[in-house]
């Protein structure tokens, strides 16, 4: 037998990357690809890039710049570069970085083995079209990869919001979702594999309309209410939403689906009306609240997850007030807060930029509202009864962690053998990020 190829991934940003790596990692298996740890032993590193944070673009090449001294030495080595970075910037790559072999963007990595031959032959190879052919039937029909109790699985991608900072719908396309049977199959090999808990993906999640199989456009909820009766899955979740698209089935099904987990994500990025209109957001921040009123009213226990964007061109002190105040009456279990920054092509690079100084100043009085309300609600889970789902061993020997149906990571002395399983716990103590707990027989 040949010896094992072995593959060298680094996944940058969101989760919805990290399932494209697996897919990617699934995909250069059938190609006698194992995966490795260390760049140094690797016959092709990955990169698999993000462009939402700040100089993403820099950072990969920099990145590559220490992957150098290690093409020289084995020549042979493959280094591609994958995800939204490679979409934006595919041309420039190849320009700037001669030691990259091959470039593809998020719409075509199903073609990364066929691009790993053309390189092969022609040196290089670059992919950086929307291609009309949908890649997840290319894709391997099975999950391979072994996969711990919880798992990420892609829905919907792309995005028509066009908010005027955000570089989605130019790297990652249109919206386009899965049909209800892809969805279906990818979830029931999942779960032959181990898996209990699904976190359903999408730029914008809940704008799903994939087709069931009488051609019809399902919603998110009743592809849910599908994914409720498999055997074998414990808990669903999914991530990222837009307040527009919490359609009142999905509301309900919040209230009354048992397997949807009390948890939820969704970004409003300002409290300002003013703003959130300059940000083509298309609600007001009274909109916002409303559908959240209509979800507590469902799931009254539902914590909540939000994104917010701090120092975005024009905001005045006013507009930044009133994103406190939204804070303040939403009353959020967990955030993440960022300064703006600019995005080529994007219309807001464009405009009037607030001064760097001020966004700091900024950025730093609503992380502390934020820390503030994330701390005063994990305090109020002691000694409370959670469920957990174990997941992995902890840093100390007789330790596992895993996630409460809030999402809180748990720490609780238990015995490897519980992992996979959902137990109850009762908090016992609050950390700054984290919930310790006691195993209840």
């Amino acid at each position: 037998m040949s010896k094992a190829k072995k593959l060298f991934v680094k996944t940058y940003g969101c989760q919805m990357n990290v399932y494209d790596s697996e897919r990617m990692v699934e995909t250069m298996s059938e190609q006698g690809y194992e995966v490795t740890d260390a760049a140094d032993n690797a016959d092709m590193i990955l990169l698999n890039t993000c462009h939402i944070r700040e100089k993403a673009a820099e950072k990969v090449y920099s990145e590559l710049g220490r992957f150098k001294q290690l093409k020289d030495e084995k020549p042979n080595l493959k280094v591609a570069v994958a995800g939204c970075v490679a979409q934006a910037e595919g041309q420039e790559i190849m320009r700037r970085q001669p030691l990259v072999d091959m470039v593809v963007g998020p719409q075509s990595y199903h073609r990364l083995a066929e691009l790993e031959q053309q390189a092969a032959q022609h040196g290089r190879a670059l992919d950086i079209d929307f291609p009309v052919e949908d890649k997840f039937t290319h894709l391997t029909k099975r999950v391979k990869l072994k996969r711990g109790p919880s798992a990420f699985l892609t829905v919907q991608e792309g995005c028509d919001k066009f908010c005027a900072f955000c570089v989605v719908p130019y790297t990652r396309g249109a919206e386009v979702s899965r049909s209800v049977q892809q969805i279906m199959d990818e979830a029931s090999s999942l779960i032959d594999q181990g898996v209990c808990e699904i976190t359903l993906l999408g730029q914008n999640v809940n704008g799903y309309h994939g087709v069931d199989e009488k051609g019809k456009a399902a919603s998110l909820a009743e592809l849910i209410w599908r994914l409720n009766d498999l055997k074998g899955l414990e808990r669903i979740r999914f991530t990222t939403s837009h307040p527009n698209d919490m359609t009142p089935d999905l509301i309900d099904a919040h209230g009354s689906c048992q397997k949807l987990m009390p948890y939820l994500h969704l970004p409003v990025q300002s409290g300002s009306n003013r703003i959130l209109k300059r940000m083509n957001r298309s609600h007001t921040a009274e909109q916002y609240i409303e559908v959240i009123e209509k979800l507590r009213a469902a799931r009254p226990d539902l914590l909540l997850s939000g994104d917010f964007i701090v120092g975005f061109p024009e905001e005045s002190d006013a507009d930044f007030q009133a994103t406190l105040d939204l804070i303040t009456e939403v009353n959020y279990g967990q955030a993440y807060s960022f300064k703006y920054s600019t995005r080529p092509g994007t219309p807001a690079a464009e405009r009037d930029q607030v001064e760097e100084h001020i966004k700091t100043e900024r950025l730093h009085v609503l992380q502390a509202l934020l820390s503030e309300q994330q701390k005063r609600l994990q305090a109020s889970m002691v000694s409370k009864t959670v469920q957990v789902l174990f997941e992995k061993s902890g840093r100390f020997d007789g330790q596992l962690v895993g996630k409460s149906q809030y999402l809180h990571a748990v720490h609780v002395e238990a015995d490897t053998s519980l992992i996979g399983s959902v137990c109850d716990v009762r908090i016992t103590q609050s950390n700054s990020h984290s919930l310790n707990g006691e195993l209840l027989k």
